[in-house]
């Protein structure tokens, strides 16, 4: 049984904050949709299954015209990717989208915001 990557840990663990999960919460989530008390224990199925339970449980909402928390929760990875912290972050959506932080984006800007992301991290990976 192959372990899921330190990527796929890292976003679990990204979504269990992002939901605001305490661990208690987590944990049991964990187990009822896994059958592991670890995500470290966890399998790709058991990836795919904790995943897919996130998305159709009363966890996973999206303000309406707002950005997704899949949307979030990937730029979120983008930033961390180009090694930026919250400040850098912050002021790029203040520079180039005029909103305060992250989750005043409308799911378009967020949108704009990815493709933008990967943009610079294709440069960034060719120098």
């Amino acid at each position: 049984m192959a372990k899921i990557s330190k990527k796929k840990l890292a976003l679990i663990h990204i979504v269990k904050k992002e939901l605001d999960l305490d661990d208690l919460e987590y944990r049991k989530i964990l187990k009822e949709a896994t059958g592991v008390t670890s995500a470290k224990d966890l399998d790709q199925q058991g990836f795919r299954r904790l995943m897919n339970y996130f998305v159709r449980s009363r966890h996973w909402k999206s303000k309406p015209n707002g950005l997704t928390v899949r949307q979030k929760i990937y730029i979120k990875m983008l930033f961390q990717n180009l090694g930026w912290d919250k400040d850098h972050s912050t002021n790029f959506i203040r520079k180039y989208y005029h909103k305060d932080n992250l989750d005043q984006l409308t799911k378009k800007e967020a949108s704009k915001l990815i493709e933008s992301l990967k943009s610079i991290k294709e440069r960034q990976d060719y120098f």
